[in-house]
C-alpha cells in the first residue's frame, strides 16, 4: 500500500483536544473530511471500475478504512447505490484533476464524481494518534508506548511527566487493544520491596485481576502476576538458551521463576532441575509442568540458590548410585492393540548447563560452584567424553557500543566469586548482550565452562 500524500496525512490527523486530558471524551474525536467519490451507475461494475481507478492511483486506500461506501444521497442509497472513495487530490468540480480513465468513465456515464464527507471517529484512530491529540505539546517528544502485555494485563512504567494523564492513557490502551482488560502502573522498582522480584502497582483501568494466562515457547503458563516475576521482553533470551540445550542433557535452573527456561526445555526432552526461592513461583511452575506434560523431565524445587547449586550436583550423583536414575514414559497406542512397553530414559549423572537468571545478584552465587564435583574428576574429560558444565549467568552492567569495558568488568566480578580468574580470551567467556533496561544500563548473559580448578576444589564446609 502506497504511503498517503502529505495532504491526506494532514486531513487524517485527529482533532486536537488537549483541554480534555483530565477525562477521555471520545465524542470529541469525530471529524468529517471533505473528499470526493465516484458514484457507480451500475453496482455490478464496481469491481471493474475500482480496478481501473486503482491503476490510475485515484482510489483512496487506507488501512482500517473500506473504500466502497453507501451512496451519500438517500435517493440513490435507497436503491442500493454505491460509491468509491477517491483521493483528496481528485476534485469533483475540476475535471483537470481527473485521470484520463476517470474522465472516460464519466463520459461513458459509468460513474459520476461527487463530493463526499468522510466521517471518522474515535474508533478509527490508533493509540498513538489519540495520544498525540490528547497530550500537551511539551510531552510529545516520546509518547508513552513502552508497555508490557502479560496475558490480559498491560504493565506500564510511566515517567513522572505522564503521571497526570495516566488514567486517560490507560483507557485508550484498553480501547485500542482488544486483548487488554486491565492496565497497571508500576509504583516501585522490581526487587525494591521484595526479594522475589515482585513490585507494587496501581490499577489504572479495568478490574484488579492479576491472574493471567499466556503462551511462550509452545507452552502455556498460568500465574498471579502480582506474586511472581515475569518479563515478556525476555522471550528471545528464553528461546536462545533453550536452543542450546540438547535432549537428554541435564540443566540446573537455579532461579527458575515460573519456568520459562525449564518448561520449554523439558518439552524438547531436556531434564531440568528447576528451583526458585519464591513459593508462589514454584506453585505456578508446578502447574506449568503438569499443564504442559513435562513432569517426566522437569523437577521443581524451592530452595535458596546458594544451597541448590551443590545440592543439584549431589542429587544427580545419588540417583545414579541408588539406581533410581531412570524415568519410564508411557507410549501412545490404539485401544485395539496391546500397549507398547514404556520408553525408559536414563538421567545423566552430571549437569550440562547451569542457568542463573537473576541479573541483579546472580554473580554473587558464583562461590557456590566451588567443589561441586570434588573427588569426582573421573566423571569428566579426559577420563570420559563428558565436559564440565556450562554456566550461563545473567547480570547488569553499563552500556557501550562494543561492550569491551563491560565484558572485562563482568569477567572480573565472576572471577572474584569463583576464586579463579576467567578472561574473555579465546572465547573462554562469551558475554552476550540481552537487552537495554535503562539509558545507561544493559542486561548481559555471561556463558563460560566451569573451570576444573573450581569444580574439583575442596568443597567449603556447610554453615
Amino acid at each position: 500500500m502506497a504511503e498517503p500524500s502529505p495532504e491526506l496525512m494532514s486531513l487524517l490527523r485527529p482533532p486536537i483536544v488537549r483541554s480534555a486530558t483530565a477525562t477521555l471524551n471520545r465524542a470529541l474525536f469525530s471529524k468529517t473530511i471533505p473528499i470526493s467519490a465516484a458514484r457507480i451507475s451500475n453496482v455490478k461494475q464496481i469491481g471493474r471500475i475500482r480496478s481501473e481507478l486503482e491503476k490510475s492511483r485515484e482510489v483512496l486506500r487506507l488501512e482500517r478504512l473500506g473504500n466502497v461506501r453507501v451512496d451519500p444521497d438517500p435517493s440513490f442509497a435507497s436503491k442500493g447505490g454505491k460509491c468509491l472513495l477517491l483521493k483528496p487530490e481528485v476534485k469533483p468540480e475540476d475535471s483537470s484533476t481527473w485521470s484520463s480513465a476517470l474522465q472516460e468513465a464519466v463520459k461513458q456515464e459509468d460513474v459520476g464524481v461527487i463530493p463526499y464527507g468522510l466521517q471518522l471517529d474515535y474508533d478509527y484512530w490508533t493509540y498513538h494518534d489519540v495520544m498525540t491529540s490528547l497530550l500537551p505539546e511539551d510531552a510529545l517528544g516520546e509518547v508513552p508506548v513502552g508497555f508490557s502485555i502479560v496475558g490480559h494485563v498491560a504493565h506500564l512504567n510511566l515517567r513522572d511527566e505522564y503521571l497526570p494523564f495516566k488514567k486517560v492513557i490507560a483507557e485508550v490502551l484498553v480501547d485500542k487493544n482488544p486483548t487488554i482488560k486491565t492496565v497497571i502502573n508500576k509504583t516501585d522498582d522490581v526487587g525494591e520491596a521484595s526479594e522475589f522480584r515482585t513490585f507494587s502497582y496501581e490499577v489504572l483501568a479495568g478490574p484488579d485481576d492479576m491472574k493471567v494466562e499466556l503462551s511462550e515457547g509452545n507452552c502455556t503458563f498460568r500465574f498471579d502476576y502480582s506474586k511472581v516475576y515475569w518479563n515478556s521482553r525476555l522471550q528471545t533470551e528464553h528461546k536462545r538458551l533453550v536452543d542450546l540445550f540438547q535432549p537428554g542433557e541435564v540443566v540446573c535452573d537455579v532461579m527458575a521463576g515460573i519456568g520459562p527456561f525449564a518448561v520449554p526445555a523439558g518439552k524438547k526432552g531436556v531434564f531440568v532441575w528447576a528451583n526458585d526461592l519464591n513459593p508462589d513461583s514454584v506453585e505456578s511452575m508446578k502447574d506449568a509442568i503438569t499443564r504442559n506434560k513435562v513432569s517426566h523431565h522437569v523437577r521443581p524445587f524451592c530452595q535458596d540458590g546458594h544451597k541448590f547449586i551443590p545440592f543439584a550436583a549431589d542429587d544427580l550423583l545419588s540417583l545414579t548410585s541408588s539406581g533410581t536414575n531412570t524415568v519410564s514414559i508411557p507410549q501412545k497406542h490404539t485401544r485395539s492393540l496391546p500397549p507398547p512397553p514404556p520408553k525408559v530414559l536414563t538421567i545423566p549423572q552430571t549437569i550440562s548447563h547451569f542457568v542463573m537468571n537473576l541479573p541483579a545478584i546472580a554473580i554473587s552465587f558464583a562461590p557456590a560452584f566451588r567443589g561441586i564435583y570434588h573427588l569426582h574428576e573421573e566423571l569428566f574429560f579426559p577420563h570420559t567424553e563428558t565436559k564440565l558444565p556450562m554456566v550461563h549467568v545473567h547480570c547488569f552492567s553499563t552500556k557501550s557500543e562494543d561492550n569491551v569495558k563491560e565484558t572485562k568488568e563482568i569477567c572480573e566480578r565472576i572471577s572474584e566469586g569463583l576464586g579463579y580468574v576467567i578472561k574473555p580470551v579465546d572465547e573462554e567467556v562469551k558475554v552476550y548482550e540481552v537487552r537495554d533496561v535503562a539509558p545507561k544500563k544493559r542486561m548481559f548473559c555471561a556463558s563460560f565452562r566451569l573451570p576444573a580448578e573450581v569444580a574439583f576444589a575442596e568443597r567449603q564446609a556447610k554453615k
